[in-house]
């Protein structure tokens, strides 16, 4: 689980929470429609650079622990899961398409949430602190909680 992802002039180690909720809340994964999605999750592994390193479920909805590279924003990480695996459960199961009336599998929306392996943010900022070889040498510039308006 920490292995970290090595290409030529970076070397990462981004793990993802990611939680997505069946369209309408709708109680569609039984035992066969989790093997398969399991199924389509290797696949996507093998296909794009999105490992899952755990895949946990309810009725109604999907918890992914997912590993990927930097040039993969979440939001394409998000897409490529629910698109491909929507498209083959739809396939594979056609009473699951049923139930949701013809609809997508996903809701639109999504959670998503950085994991941490190795520290917390308070270990983290701990750490930067002490890089300066000494107390007096290190320079906090920044210290506190950007807020974007949306």
């Amino acid at each position: 689980m920490d292995d970290h992802i090595y290409k030529q002039h970076n070397k990462t180690l981004l793990l993802y929470h990611l939680v997505f909720p069946a369209k309408y809340r709708k109680e569609v994964f039984t035992d066969e429609v989790q093997e398969s999605l399991k199924t389509i999750c290797t696949g996507i592994s093998f296909r794009y650079e999105i490992k899952f390193l755990e895949i946990g479920m309810e009725e109604d909805h999907v918890h992914f622990l997912v590993q990927s590279v930097p040039a993969m924003s979440v939001t394409k990480i998000v897409t490529t899961i629910k698109s491909l695996t929507a498209r083959e459960i739809f396939r594979m199961h056609n009473t699951v398409k049923q139930k949701l009336w013809g609809a997508n599998l996903w809701t639109s929306g999504y959670y998503a949430n950085t994991v941490g392996l190795y520290a917390s943010k308070d270990v983290i900022c701990k750490y930067i602190e002490a890089q300066g070889k000494t107390k007096s040498s290190y320079k906090k510039l920044y210290d506190g909680q950007l807020s974007l308006d949306f």
